[in-house]
């Protein structure tokens, strides 16, 4: 039970994080590059060329969603490419939040029913 307890503390801090992280319009808006791009991965330069915003600040909002784990950095050479991490991005549109929200009924089932 404790371990059921600390599991569920853990996945609330990790959704706290990531909601945190996706409240922000300008970093919405870098999340919605990074998935609207041709490329697999966009140069923090044409991210900061792109959001019209000095370096610096650009940096906190990649810090922020980095944390999140929303998205990836890869070096190349002595630039920092960014893409989105498909998987926590996934999980985070899936049904499986629904799952932890959906009020069960005097059963103790959930009122929708829950593929995940």
């Amino acid at each position: 039970m404790a371990t059921d307890v600390t599991e569920l503390q853990a996945t609330f801090k990790q959704y706290e994080k990531t909601f945190k992280a996706l409240a922000d319009e300008k970093r919405l808006k870098i999340l919605n590059l990074l998935a609207d791009s041709k490329e697999e991965s966009i140069c923090v330069c044409e991210l900061e060329e792109v959001m019209k915003m000095a370096q610096s600040k650009l940096s906190y909002h990649l810090k922020i969603l980095m944390q999140a784990d929303l998205i990836q950095r890869e070096k190349r050479g002595t630039l920092h490419y960014y893409s989105i991490n498909n998987e926590v991005m996934n999980q985070t549109l899936s049904e499986e939040l629904c799952c932890l929200f959906r009020r069960a009924d005097n059963s103790g089932k959930s009122d929708i029913s829950c593929s995940c």
